[in-house]
């Protein structure tokens, strides 16, 4: 059999979305402008959501979060060690920020069957000291979020939804990353709506707000409101220069007019993306599950009626007893490109041998999840017949 070539990710741009690029490298005004505005003012109006922030990376978005949460500007900020939930099946810019906003990390279990937060193991975590919730969709699937909401509820925790998996589904037909105080969505080029790099923030609060703005740019206030609503006030000074005038702390998180509107001009299809990725992933799990060696031999993410996937791959389980690196190194002989679900059970990663961070000893799904699980790409383009019927040949050869 002919070798495949099935990469994680094929290119993700069309050819308009490169024009409106081009565009911006002959404007030359490549840092932060209009293109940036245009989207965060789009982005907003099409999750209605009301406070959109463009930034140059879901992780930034993440780190800006928290920073928001425990910035002296803040009503009811975040205190050194308060904890904050967040599910063990993660990647690591989800987490660290977590630490370097000198808060506590509670890892949380996932669901085996599909791949979430375990809601049982979420509210035996909570504490008196629990004050935060960052809730990871996976993959575009999501949760139970109506038990999600009545925990945040009951507890009055801060929910973060890190939706940077999940653009464009949505829960009952609400959009995810339109639940929390904050929700971080992420345009990196493996992901639905890619413009190479980018990420956008979001939140509810109007002085989150100006304190993200701030945030995001060295810590100037040059972009914030300056009437009665501002949260900048502070002694005249008539040497102050206006566009320099720094009233927080803050970092260079600002992404490029490129990225922008390269972004803008994936988002406005973002249906169309949608579709053709639930008929990929629908196709691709009736091909497999079809096939007596593979339908034996793996196991799928759980359905749920109420969710509406925008699918970023196509993940699946592997029965315990096959040689998972065999398999998968198997695969790559094939031309199939695969990866861990997210990273992994992150409590199981090296980096913990270095950063004495207590946790409990084992998260049992998502362990199983990091040993028997992985997914392959999933594309914004049709998967022929042919595409399929030899997907579905080399796994079953690889089984062998």
């Amino acid at each position: 059999m002919k070798k495949l070539f099935y990469p994680l990710v094929k290119n993700p741009f069309s050819e308009k979305d490169i024009q409106e690029g081009i565009k911006v490298l002959k404007s030359k005004q490549l840092t932060l402008s209009s293109q940036t505005l245009a989207l965060e003012d789009y982005f907003k109006k099409k999750f209605k959501l009301r406070f959109s922030t463009m930034v140059n990376s879901g992780s930034s978005a993440n780190l800006l979060a928290f920073q928001t949460l425990i910035n002296p500007y803040r009503k009811n900020r975040l205190k050194v060690n308060d904890e904050v939930l967040i599910p063990a099946l993660c990647w690591p810019t989800s987490f660290w920020p977590i630490v370097q906003s000198n808060l506590k990390p509670i890892f949380v279990d996932c669901n085996k069957h599909n791949f979430n937060i375990d809601l049982d193991d979420l509210e035996k975590k909570i504490t008196k000291k629990t004050k935060c919730l960052m809730l990871i969709h996976v993959l575009g699937h999501c949760a139970n979020m109506d038990q999600i909401m009545k925990i945040v509820k009951k507890y009055k925790l801060i929910l973060i939804e890190d939706n940077c998996e999940g653009i464009g589904s949505t829960y009952k037909n609400k959009q995810l990353g339109t639940y929390g105080d904050f929700s971080t969505f992420s345009f990196y080029s493996s992901h639905q709506i890619s413009g190479g790099e980018g990420g956008m923030l979001n939140c509810k609060d109007s002085r989150d707000y100006q304190i993200i703005k701030t945030l995001r740019s060295h810590g100037w206030s040059r972009e914030t409101s300056s009437g009665r609503d501002s949260i900048y006030k502070h002694k005249k000074d008539k040497y102050l220069d206006p566009k320099f005038t720094f009233c927080n702390s803050g970092y260079n998180l600002r992404p490029t007019e490129a990225c922008a509107a390269i972004a803008l001009s994936q988002l406005k299809r973002l249906n169309q993306i949608k579709r053709l990725r639930m008929t990929n992933y629908n196709k691709l799990k009736t091909t497999l599950e079809n096939s007596k060696v593979c339908s034996e031999n793996f196991s799928f993410i759980e359905v749920n009626k109420n969710i509406s996937e925008c699918w970023l791959a196509f993940p699946i389980i592997l029965r315990k007893n096959i040689n998972r690196k065999h398999f998968l190194d198997k695969l790559l002989k094939y031309g199939i490109d695969t990866r861990p679900i997210i990273s992994g059970d992150f409590s199981r990663q090296p980096v913990f041998e270095k950063y004495k961070i207590k946790m409990q000893k084992t998260y049992k799904n998502s362990n199983f999840i990091h040993k028997y699980g992985f997914y392959i790409g999933l594309y914004s383009e049709p998967l022929s017949k042919k595409n399929l019927v030899d997907l579905k040949e080399c796994f079953i050869k690889s089984l062998n």
